[in-house]
């Protein structure tokens, strides 16, 4: 390797380092996929990108099924033990939304304060990337509302918990939900 391609990596390395950090500092720490692990690469789970939509939910054609692509490994794995308990009991769900990338949430919390007309009243139904469980790959909005209620009355078993009293659909994962049950639920995303 002729030395001023040993240069050009080495800036180029340098430009990727510092735009890395630049990310770090912006959305106030990465949050990675696994513990980390001298040697090996960790995945920056802010910044991978869930799908944007999915095909029709075959229980009501007013939501999406996504895949469930960029969900924490825990997570998707919960995911799927939750489906396959619903579905011992007849219930179908769909996810209407789940994994979003940091740029992706930008883009709901901006259409939301276009809608809403205020960040402040926009953060009670999106929030920003910053804040969201969407973004750190722990949360999923479950459609319809049938399936979003057996969730809420089973899923804690599980792992799952509805979080807002003003959003039914969504629900995040801990496994400390198994044992120690659902935190108490706040009014709104913002907790107001």
């Amino acid at each position: 390797m002729t030395p001023a391609i040993r240069t050009h990596r080495a800036v180029l390395g340098a430009y990727l380092a510092l735009a890395l950090a630049a990310a770090v500092v912006l959305t106030g720490g990465p949050a990675f996929a696994k513990e980390r692990v001298p040697g090996r690469a960790s995945v920056i789970l802010d910044e991978v990108v869930g799908p944007e939509t999915g095909p029709v939910c075959a229980l009501d054609e007013r939501y999406v099924n996504e895949e469930p692509r960029g969900l924490r490994p825990d997570v998707l794995a919960a995911w799927h033990r939750l489906r396959t308990e619903a579905g011992k009991h007849g219930v179908r769900l769909c996810l209407n939304d789940g994994k979003r990338s940091a740029g992706q949430q930008r883009r709901e919390f901006t259409d939301a304060v276009q809608r809403f007309g205020t960040e402040e009243l926009a953060a009670r139904y999106v929030l920003p990337p910053e804040k969201s469980m969407h973004v750190k790959g722990i949360a999923v909005d479950v459609q319809p509302h049938a399936s979003a209620g057996w969730v809420e009355r089973n899923g804690h078993a599980l792992g799952w918990c509805r979080r807002y009293e003003n959003e039914y659909w969504h629900f995040e994962y801990s496994p400390d939900h198994r044992t120690s049950g659902c935190p108490a639920m706040l009014p709104s995303a913002t907790g107001l």
